[in-house]
């Protein structure tokens, strides 16, 4: 039975277990966002881990001696007193200890996402941050992901490396690297047998997030192995949108301007004769309907569960978008990965250009970087939100990275796991949120459970 509802992976820890538990209990295909798990599972237990939950997680990885190392390194009993501990950004050349803290936290959020249920479970992952793909897929296997959807790019790779890591293998990752020759080879590495498993692993389903169906059509002939389904996602979607290809000229207001060229041929969809989910302004029992009378399996859901109780956002945050105009602007410099990004206006987030000019510009998590051949033709790392001049000296353009935004540290400033800082300077937030957000009835998401979100979705 395919899901008719996915509860969509929106932004580091957004989409947490909680929520996606949830979602699961309730009927739908529940998503965890898979970016930064491994930051998010030592900072919860720099806070004390005061419920317990990633400790009980860790309890069941099935190598005991990682479990312990990580817990012995990083929980605190009384929680933070001090800024949080930095670990080494991910690198092909990273430690295996470093390794482990990706397996781990990919494990530990499918984990508890998983608990007490028999629900489906995904994870969403994002192309652009290649250097913890296969890790943290592998962790998410090891707790029995049902799903993986992925976008941001052209995922044709992945679902090879999902084959390979269910039979344990040595699976290997070719990088996307600026200026690489046919005959360079940059690669992730990951080897399995480090975790002890004799037994193979499930094959999660694979579903490409795609916005044109050539795209779709790419993915079936060029593909590494079988590609489940597609979820399309429109321009209204929130968090990263296509670029547009109707024209590259942006409207009064700054934003991309989307047109007929933006849409996806539905029919051409059928024939390919792979379900597909419709994304991006589906947030009614009628859209579902006609999504499925459109040919659609079902949709995928967002924006809606943005504010609910079981959402990651910070409490705070959640009653400032609540009060706010709910302005969403589809920003086209804001994202290190290039891509127009969904932000929305609220007051003292780094949408205002003031709080945004007033931050420190640093790159100190790395998930977003670019790789690029460096002069001796080893591999370099750049991001258009690091320090300008450090940006340059790499080769990068200074008007590509002028107005970029670090969104490692904002989306975890969303969820309360920001960075705070010696001077005592916290990371400011930036939130992202589909276009219909103003259009929602606010009392039918804000401080509700998700599980009411999803009653109205089925037409309960």
């Amino acid at each position: 039975m395919l899901p008719q509802i996915i509860q969509a992976g929106m932004g580091i820890g957004v989409s947490n277990w909680q929520l996606s538990s949830v979602a699961a209990r309730s009927g739908a295909l529940g998503v965890v966002s898979g970016l930064c798990l491994d930051q998010i599972l030592i900072r919860r237990l720099q806070l004390g881990d005061p419920e317990g939950h990633v400790r009980r997680a860790l309890a069941a990885f099935p190598v005991e001696e990682i479990a312990k190392r990580i817990i012995d390194k990083f929980f605190k009993v009384k929680g933070k007193a001090e800024p949080y501990m930095q670990i080494p950004m991910q690198t092909p050349e990273m430690s295996l200890e470093r390794e482990d803290l990706i397996v781990a936290g990919g494990f530990t959020e499918i984990f508890l996402a998983k608990e007490g249920h028999s629900g489906l479970i995904g994870v969403n992952l994002l192309e652009k941050s290649q250097t913890d793909t296969l890790a943290t897929l592998y962790g998410c296997m090891l707790a029995g992901v049902d799903y993986v959807t992925m976008g941001a790019g052209i995922p044709i790779a992945i679902p090879a490396c999902l084959d390979s890591m269910s039979r344990n293998e040595l699976t290997q990752l070719k990088l996307v690297v600026t200026g690489a020759k046919s005959t360079d080879d940059f690669k992730m590495s990951f080897d399995p047998s480090r975790f002890m498993q004799k037994a193979p692993l499930k094959r999660p389903e694979f579903l490409a997030i795609i916005s044109s169906h050539i795209l779709a059509m790419t993915m079936v002939k060029k593909a590494s192995g079988k590609v489940n389904g597609f979820i399309i996602e429109s321009p209204i979607a929130g968090g990263h949108n296509a670029p547009a290809r109707e024209t590259k000229e942006l409207s009064p207001s700054g934003e991309p301007i989307y047109g007929e060229k933006d849409a996806v041929n539905l029919d051409k969809m059928k024939e390919i004769g792979l379900p597909f989910w419709l994304a991006g302004g589906r947030h009614t029992h009628e859209s579902l309907l006609e999504a499925q009378a459109l040919g659609a399996a079902g949709i995928q859901v967002g924006t809606p569960f943005l504010i609910s109780n079981e959402s990651g956002i910070r409490s705070d945050l959640k009653a400032d978008i609540a009060k706010s105009s709910r302005e969403v602007f589809t920003d086209p410099e804001a994202s290190p990965t290039g891509f127009p990004f969904k932000v929305i206006q609220v007051p003292d987030t780094l949408s205002e250009k003031a709080v945004f000019e007033a931050r420190g510009r640093v790159c100190n998590f790395g998930y977003l970087r670019e790789r690029y051949v460096k002069d001796d033709g080893s591999l370099g790392y750049r991001c258009p939100a690091e320090v300008l001049n450090a940006y340059v000296a790499k080769g990068g353009k200074a008007e590509i990275a002028k107005n970029s935004k670090c969104l490692c540290n904002a989306l975890m400033a969303n969820i309360g796991l920001g960075n705070v800082y010696k001077d005592g300077h916290e990371e400011k937030a930036l939130l992202t949120g589909g276009s219909l957000l103003s259009k929602l009835d606010i009392n039918e998401i804000y401080n509700v459970s998700a599980a009411d979100i999803m009653k109205k979705l089925r037409g309960i």
